[in-house]
């Protein structure tokens, strides 16, 4: 059984593929509009979104199927009355296609081995490979051929966006660099960065890591930040985390570091005099909205390969 767990676990190949068939259906929906008809993909949320929802259950729609919106606050599952085991064994029974946005990467494992059905990972501690494929495709369409630019990251470095930036940007090629703080709660994790290093030298690409703001974006492509306050992050620690992050802000001197041509990007949602200043997000190098768009079509992507529609 075929499932998107993490782009760590593709290949450049797979992720090519899906990043080709997510132009395809962007420029032809009508193509695809009966691809999932009489499907149901099962839609299982531990954490809230806005985004995820809506582009993972249009898409389901836009493509013939049905999409269950299915929140663990209020299931057995949920409440520790049923093991995740014995609860997605008997999910895997009723639909086509599983997607999970979940606080912990192991419960997002377990589902995976006991799963009969595919099952795609919507986002955990560890992982959000389906918003990478999204900006992948964003960064193609607005910059052509991902191999050989240099993405920026600035910001919380320990994150599942930073690391799965640094799985996808590494394997495709990209010279991918990330400013944040140093210490090991702000940094990608190292053994991260040592798998990234072996995809970057496989593909063509690099991975640096510094606490230098100036020096990461320095004649960047894109530039990319994400929220200093991920959602497991306690409301208490937001004081001395913008203390901390505040030389990481994305702003037009920072910006004035990377190409004249860059473009920013966020994978929101996002707070404007935080991780980056409204001139920035709301000026003419901004592309966050397509990015925000394209997690329609590269999930409708993801889904059609994993249940072999296509």
């Amino acid at each position: 059984m075929k499932h998107l767990i993490s782009l760590q676990n593709w290949s450049p190949e797979e992720i090519r593929e899906v990043l080709n068939l997510a132009k395809q259906v962007k420029e032809q929906p009508q193509a695809y509009q009966d691809a999932m008809h009489r499907k149901t993909l099962l839609m299982i949320f531990e954490k809230p979104s806005l985004r995820t929802r809506l582009s993972f259950e249009a898409g389901m729609t836009q493509m013939g199927g049905n999409a269950i919106y299915y929140h663990t606050g209020n299931s057995p599952m949920g409440s520790g009355k049923e093991s995740i085991s014995d609860s997605i064994r008997a999910a895997s029974r009723f639909v086509d296609v599983v997607m999970a946005r979940l606080f912990k990467h192991e419960d997002l494992l377990e589902m995976a081995r006991f799963a009969t059905v595919p099952v795609i990972n919507a986002l955990t501690d560890h992982s959000h490979p389906c918003q990478i494929l999204a900006d992948l495709q964003a960064i193609e369409e607005k910059r052509g051929s991902l191999a050989g630019l240099k993405l920026a990251y600035l910001g919380d470095g320990c994150n599942n966006v930073t690391h799965s930036l640094m799985f996808g940007g590494s394997k495709l090629g990209m010279h991918v660099s990330v400013g944040s703080p140093a210490g090991a709660e702000f940094s990608p994790r190292a053994d991260i960065v040592a798998d990234c290093e072996r995809f970057a030298s496989e593909s063509g690409g690099s991975v640096a890591v510094t606490d230098d703001p100036a020096a990461a974006v320095a004649d960047a492509d894109v530039v990319y930040t994400d929220s200093w306050m991920s959602y497991h992050i306690p409301r208490e620690q937001m004081e001395a985390r913008v203390e901390k992050f505040r030389p990481y802000q994305v702003n037009s001197a920072l910006m004035a570091q990377a190409k004249a041509d860059a473009i920013f990007m966020n994978c929101l949602p996002a707070m404007r005099g935080y991780e980056q200043t409204a001139e920035v997000i709301d000026g003419p190098q901004s592309i966050v909205f397509d990015q925000a768009e394209n997690r329609l079509h590269a999930q409708k992507a993801v889904i059609l390969t994993l249940c072999g529609a296509v």
